[in-house]
């Protein structure tokens, strides 16, 4: 929840009393319900304005599915995918999941291209990394990424369904998880200890849609310059009034 408090010498403000009617043309909140509390304060008037979690389109009301108890849930479904509960499981955590790689892959990708083009590494960029010689063949790799990935994949769609399921190491049997929220496993996944907050949850989650959105817009970006976002951001330094995205869908 936001808070703002605003303070004038003589300031009266009174919301209007009328409601919003957008696409559905029923009336509705706005995107955020603000409430004004006056102060006591008797040199001057001042009110509290305080922004409470609304809808994703100001007027269009949530689905009744979604009420704003999960994490980054603004009540965006448009296309229904979310209706049934078992669906809504697996897309939290899918979502959470792939937002995490992201975040990662995201890294992964502009990190090494910044420290190469400062001189302080000496590695291929990532549109050229697949082509590097490695300990084996790409083939090879692919095939041991893919049952690792399963191996993983598959005690996490178990832990979905039967949370705490899979918390006992198969193999080493001394190691175990905390007893925690599906996701969000903790004990050696949580290092510095970090409490699983809703705040947390929050900042994770929008983190992760915005890396999804980066690491789609650096494919697109590599596929239509063939150079990574790093180096068009150089470029774009280098004169910015020629090359702009008008200038590269001009070619």
């Amino acid at each position: 929840m936001a808070t703002v408090t605003t303070q004038a010498s003589a300031a009266v403000f009174r919301p209007s009393a009328s409601k919003t009617r957008f696409l559905s043309g029923s009336s509705g909140k706005l995107g955020r319900e603000v409430s004004f509390k006056p102060s006591t304060n008797s040199s001057y008037n001042s009110f509290k304005v305080e922004a409470k979690k609304g809808e994703w389109l100001p007027g269009l009301a949530s689905p009744t599915y979604l009420n704003g108890s999960l994490a980054g849930d603004n009540g965006f479904d448009p296309l229904g995918l979310a209706e049934d509960p078992e669906n809504l499981r697996w897309f939290v955590q899918a979502e959470l999941v792939n937002g995490r790689w992201a975040m990662l892959g995201v890294a992964g990708m502009l990190l090494p291209e910044v420290f190469t083009s400062l001189g302080l590494l000496n590695v291929p960029k990532w549109y050229d990394a697949g082509k590097s010689e490695y300990f084996a063949s790409s083939s090879t790799l692919f095939v041991i990424e893919f049952i690792l990935f399963h191996y993983v994949e598959i005690r996490r769609w178990q832990d979905i369904k039967n949370p705490g399921s899979v918390n006992q190491d198969p193999i080493f049997k001394s190691y175990s998880l905390p007893p925690n929220e599906v996701g969000y496993p903790g004990g050696i996944f949580n290092p510095l200890n970090f409490a699983p907050t809703l705040e947390a949850k929050e900042k994770e989650i929008a983190n992760g849609r915005l890396a999804m959105l980066a690491f789609l817009g650096f494919l697109v970006q590599h596929n239509v310059t063939g150079k990574g976002p790093f180096d068009n951001l150089l470029q774009h330094i280098s004169d910015p009034w020629h090359n702009t995205i008008i200038q590269t869908f001009s070619y």
